[in-house]
Order: C-alpha cells, then sequence, then structure tokens
C-alpha cells in the first residue's frame, strides 16, 4: 500500500497541537493562540515537521468554509435589528475610523492608493474566535463592554464578505470569464437574490420533508449538500467559496432546523478551523522575524494602541462611558482571523507584496498572542485612564446625558431603593418595588432600554454605575437599599466598593453567577450577595424531588433547610459592623420581617397583651401598619385586626410558627 504523507501531518499537528494547547490551559491563554504557536513550531521556517504544507493549506480552506458556514447560521437577521444601532452604528465607525487612519498611514510610507486602502481593511477586523471565547470564559458577555464588543464583531463578520467580493474590483481584476465590474456586481446581487428565495421558498420545506425521516444521516448530508452547492455555485459566478459558505449558513439559519444544523456541524468545524490557525501560524517566517525584532515589535505595538484608540472613540461616539469604551477598545485592538483570509486574497490578486505580507503575518499573531494579557488587565487600565482630563467627562456616558436624566431625580429623594440594571433579575425588583409603592430609581447602561422604558414612565436613566456621577443622580446618600443585578463581575465589585464609600448605612443587596464570588464582594462591603449557582441548585433538587412525589411540605422545609445552613455559611464571610439596622447579621437566629393579618385569623381583635406573643412564641411586635396609618413601639392594649401588616423581631423557627396564627382557619 502506497504511504499517504498527509496522514503523517496529520499526527504530527494534532500531537504538538495536544501538548501545546495543554500548556497553554494550564497557563490560561486560549487554545487559539496555541494553534497559532503549533504552527510556528512545526512550520518550514522552524522545525519543519510539517512537508505537505500545501494539503494543510487545503485542509484550513475547508476550515475556513465551514467558519463562515456556521456564521452563516448563527447569524440572525432579528438578533441584528435589536441590536442595530450598536451593530450598524457602531461597527461602521469602528470600521470606517480605522480605515481610514491606516489608509493615511500606508500612503505615508509609499502605499499606492488602492493597496492602502487594502491594508486599511486588514487592519480594521478583530478576532471573532479569540475575543468571544475570552469574554465567555470571564462571564462578560452580557456586560455593557461585552455588548458593544460583540456588536462590533458581528459587523465586522459581515463586512468581510463585501471586502471579499470587491477586492478583485480594488485590484482591476475583470472576474473569472472576462467580466467587467459591473458584472461582477451583477452576478454577486443575483447570487444573494437566489440564496433568499431558496432560504424562504425551498429550503424550509425540503428540510421539513427529510426531518420526517428521522435520519440523523440523511438530515446531516443534507445541510453539507446545501451548503457545497451554494459554495460551488458562487464559485461558478466568479466569486470567493467563503461567500458562498456564508450565504449558505444564511439560507439554513432562517428555516427551523438551524440548531441542529450548527450542532451537526461543529465537530468538523473545529476540527478543520484548527488546520486554519496551525496554517497561520505555519505562514510565520522565523528568520524574517528574528531579522526585524524591533520593527515587528514595533509594528504590532503600533496596531494595539491605534486600534484600541479608534474602537474606544467609536464606542464614546456611541455614548458609553469612558470605562466601557476604553474595556471594549482593548479588547478590540488585535487583527482578526479574517484578515488572515482577506490577506490571502490580496495576495492573490496582488494588493500586498511578499515582504509585507510576512510583516502583516507576524505583526498581527504578535497582536492576537497579545490579546488575552490585554483583556485581563483592561478594567484595571479602563479605572485608572477614565480619571484622565479629557475622559473623565465621559465616565457616565453621554447617550443620554445627566442633565437629560435630571427629570427622574429632581424630586427629594429619601428612604428610596436604588437598582443597577434593568435585565430580567432588575426588572423583577422594579416591579415589585412598584407594587409594594416603595420608591425607587433605576440606572442602566443600555441606552436603548433607557429609552423605551422612560417612555412607560419608569423612574429610569442613562449612567455608569461604576463611577460616582449617576449614584450622586440617584441620591445614595439618602437611599437605604442598593441592589445589583448586573452581570459584569468586576463593575459589580466596584459598584459595591464605591456605594459602600459613599453612603456606608445603605444596605447593598448583589446578584452574582458563582458562589467563589462572594467573599470578595462581601470584603468590599456587600451585606448580601446571591449567588445564581446555588438558587439554580436549589431549583433543581426542588424539580427532582417533586418528580419523585416527594410531599411539598417536606420539600419546602428541605429548601428552608438548606438555604439556612447555607446561606448561614455565606454570611459568615461578611464582614460584621457595629450598626444596629444590620441586626439580623449580627444574630444569625434573628429575623426582622412583615406580615399581614388575615382577616379571620384566631389573633384578629385581640390585643398585645392577650396574645402575648412574647413569652408564648418569642416574638416581638415593633410596629403595626393599619392601611396609611403606622403605629410604632405598640404597647399591651394596641389591638390587632385582620388586614394589619405587622413588623416583627425573632427568630426563623418562632415567626415561622407565628405566621399560623395570623392565619386565616381554613379547616
Amino acid at each position: 500500500m502506497s504511504e499517504i504523507p498527509i496522514l503523517q501531518d496529520i499526527v504530527v499537528i494534532f500531537g504538538f497541537s495536544i501538548l501545546v494547547l495543554f500548556i497553554c490551559h494550564r497557563l490560561g491563554i486560549p487554545s487559539i493562540v496555541g494553534f497559532l504557536v503549533t504552527g510556528i513550531i512545526i512550520g518550514p521556517s522552524s522545525l519543519g515537521f510539517v512537508q505537505s504544507v500545501h494539503d494543510v493549506e487545503v485542509m484550513a480552506e475547508i476550515g475556513v468554509i465551514l467558519l463562515l458556514f456556521s456564521i452563516g447560521i448563527e447569524f440572525s437577521f432579528r438578533s441584528l435589528l435589536r441590536s442595530k444601532r450598536l451593530v450598524l452604528l457602531g461597527g461602521t465607525l469602528q470600521v470606517l475610523l480605522t480605515i481610514g487612519i491606516s489608509f493615511a498611514v500606508a500612503l505615508q510610507f509609499g502605499q499606492q492608493q488602492a493597496q492602502a486602502f487594502f491594508i486599511g481593511c486588514l487592519m480594521a477586523l478583530s478576532s471573532t474566535a479569540i475575543v468571544l471565547r475570552i469574554l465567555q470564559e470571564r462571564v462578560e458577555i452580557a456586560s455593557p463592554h461585552g455588548r458593544v464588543v460583540l456588536s462590533i464583531l458581528i459587523f465586522q463578520d459581515i463586512i468581510i464578505v463585501p471586502m471579499m467580493i470587491f477586492t478583485p474590483l480594488l485590484a482591476g481584476a475583470t472576474g473569472a470569464a472576462g467580466a467587467s465590474p459591473l458584472m461582477l456586481v451583477a452576478k454577486t446581487l443575483g447570487v444573494i437574490v437566489l440564496v433568499v428565495l431558496a432560504a424562504r421558498y425551498l429550503v424550509p420545506g425540503v428540510l421539513y420533508q427529510i426531518t420526517r425521516t428521522q435520519s440523523r444521516e440523511l438530515f446531516l448530508l443534507s445541510i453539507a449538500v446545501i451548503g457545497i452547492a451554494v459554495a460551488w455555485l458562487t464559485s461558478q459566478a466568479g466569486l470567493s467559496l467563503g461567500l458562498g459558505a456564508f450565504l449558505a449558513g444564511l439560507v439554513i439559519s432562517e428555516s427551523e432546523y438551524s440548531h441542529r444544523a450548527l450542532e451537526g456541524i461543529l465537530p468538523f468545524k473545529e476540527v478543520f478551523t484548527s488546520f486554519f490557525f496551525v496554517s497561520v501560524g505555519m505562514l510565520l517566517d522565523i528568520s524574517f522575524f528574528l531579522e526585524n525584532p524591533l520593527l515587528i515589535a514595533g509594528g504590532a505595538l503600533l496596531v494595539l494602541l491605534v486600534k484600541s484608540g479608534l474602537a474606544s472613540g467609536a464606542a464614546l461616539l456611541l455614548g458609553m462611558s469612558s470605562r466601557v469604551a476604553i474595556i471594549a477598545g482593548l479588547s478590540l485592538g488585535q487583527v482578526g482571523e479574517f484578515s488572515f483570509i482577506l490577506s490571502k486574497v490580496g495576495l492573490e490578486f496582488d494588493m500586498i507584496d511578499g515582504d509585507l505580507y510576512q510583516k502583516f503575518i507576524a505583526i498581527s499573531i504578535l497582536t492576537m498572542g497579545a490579546t488575552p494579557f490585554i483583556i485581563s488587565a483592561a478594567p484595571g487600565l479602563a479605572d485608572r485612564m477614565s480619571n484622565w482630563p479629557f475622559l473623565r467627562r465621559y465616565k457616565s456616558g453621554s447617550y443620554i446625558t445627566m442633565e437629560k436624566g435630571a427629570e427622574v431625580g429632581k424630586k427629594d429623594l429619601d428612604d428610596h431603593l436604588i437598582i443597577i440594571g434593568f435585565g430580567i433579575n432588575g426588572r423583577n425588583v422594579a416591579r415589585a418595588a412598584r407594587a409594594s409603592k416603595i420608591d425607587y430609581r433605576v440606572i442602566e447602561m443600555n441606552p436603548d432600554t433607557v429609552n423605551q422604558e422612560r417612555k412607560k414612565g419608569e423612574p429610569i436613566f442613562y449612567g455608569d454605575a461604576a463611577g460616582e456621577a449617576a449614584l450622586h443622580q440617584a441620591a445614595i446618600a439618602k437611599a437605604r437599599i442598593l441592589v445589583i443585578t448586573i452581570a459584569d463581575p468586576t463593575a459589580t465589585r466596584r459598584i459595591t466598593s464605591l456605594a459602600r464609600r459613599m453612603n456606608p448605612r445603605i444596605h447593598i443587596i448583589v446578584r452574582t453567577r458563582f458562589v467563589q464570588e462572594m467573599k470578595p464582594l462581601y470584603d468590599l462591603g456587600a451585606d448580601n450577595v446571591i449567588p445564581e449557582e446555588f438558587e439554580t441548585s436549589v431549583e433543581i433538587f426542588t424539580l427532582v424531588l417533586m418528580k419523585y412525589l416527594v410531599p411539598r411540605e417536606e420539600i419546602d422545609g428541605f429548601i428552608d433547610e438548606v438555604r439556612s445552613d447555607s446561606y448561614q455559611m455565606f454570611r459568615g464571610l461578611a464582614r460584621r459592623t457595629s450598626s444596629v439596622s444590620d441586626l439580623k447579621l449580627h444574630f444569625s437566629d434573628i429575623d426582622v420581617c412583615s406580615l399581614r393579618v388575615d382577616k379571620n385569623a384566631e389573633l384578629s381583635g385581640k390585643t398585645l397583651a392577650e396574645t402575648n406573643l412574647r413569652s408564648k412564641y418569642g416574638i416581638t411586635v415593633l410596629a403595626i401598619q393599619r392601611g396609611n396609618n403606622i403605629v410604632a413601639s405598640p404597647d399591651g392594649p394596641s389591638t390587632i385586626e385582620g388586614d394589619d401588616i405587622l413588623y416583627v423581631l425573632g427568630d426563623s423557627e418562632n415567626i415561622e410558627a407565628f405566621q399560623n396564627m395570623i392565619k386565616a382557619d381554613r379547616d
């Protein structure tokens, strides 16, 4: 049997990848950087372990096609419309600013206008794969800067397609069959129209009939045929295979079977895209790098500074706070994987020469490798840079200025509630406060949400609560409670520390994702930290016990026991103070709560002296609310009537037993 050289190369690539990725995992470096390093080590200019470089590049091309196909499947016109302002305006600003500055710099270095513009296109793209993976690991996708970064990356993933289409036009090429640029545009529009019609009328019906067979193999083959057929159609029209793959993904994305299709191709995408990143590493000429280390390092630093600055500027123009804008900008400072795809198109059409191509490859790999460390340092850098004189005015953002939002804070506020973030948790807290007639104010970082909710009469304004201005606007010095519901761990810690400093008496309740985030928050001054991880586990075991038909009262008792034990342990993390208002945190068995008396309750109509609550139940009634009137420090002759709200002090068990006395007899 004849030997197949590519098999040896595949073993070498995956073997070294496992070793390098294991080391990267231990060091906290993203796997994509590990693939790049693997390519550098085993490439022809280094150890030279891989000989069939052309075959690897072919598999890399398949990886690119699958990557663009999966992006097309994940792309949703509906999600684009929901974030259209951030995607379209933010992405356009970032791309145009980067192209413009890069174009001007390239002209100064003697490039022709067409080549300078192409270099600007290369520089405008950032790494979706690296940045999103890091943000997901840091649980920051839903944070304000995460939304900005995601929106700009979505726009970049879209704009790469027209960039690839118009690169041959920029080079003066006439297409595959001697057609004019106008004909190439006409073919592109024709293909897009066919794809839209197929997505709307043909593919959903075909996939419906396929899925009725319940055959996984048949479904996957159908998805593969759709993708390959559309890619082949675009290549026959003189367009790129990558464009065809993206359009094929769009066809699938508009059907109800997109998630199943994506699930089927993901393993193949991961394998073949790993070849792509390894092949990029192989492109680096080690001798060229060693001959020009200062040039390459200086170029990488320049790219990081310029791109980060321009992306931050775009975020500021969108009205983001300086802190959010800086973190978003630092996250987008690298050159992305799609720039490599575009550079190969440019190399094919002589838009860049070999020497410039090597400089681009070396600088790009260096910026990608530095990205994990830059994102990790970004919050600290943003905190310091936000205090620079020319950035200080943007600390709370400018899309909806504090002056425009002043009407929500003009009323004299006192003893009110402040809610940070208006997601699901924030909305529920506001709804409960509104129903209980508690005065509250909301601080939100999404300007679209602020506009929509303010029209509904919600007391909400735009601002970054990680800065003092927004908290001052919400009159934090007079507030009783602060509830933090945002998904940004770094901002949550900063807000907690700032709020405790601005109002030492305020009660701070924080929602967090994981139990391990509790101790730092307690150390910073939080009074209560609610970890979603813990509450999710409670909900899960509740559903499990219900399915096993365990009696509901036993489940409720177990829930109370688990919450009591676990939160008692968690509270041990909290900083103890001598404040009387925090009495129930000093004494773990003491609770202060409000209870409503049913009209037909056993205690209804009796005096406090007759009930003898203190000796019988260990309960002290601190106050009685009857309608709009409150009786503070009630004495023995004070009566308890139906619909009264009793504010009581006692341990949890006694209060629970006492609740039965104020309920109506339902026998």
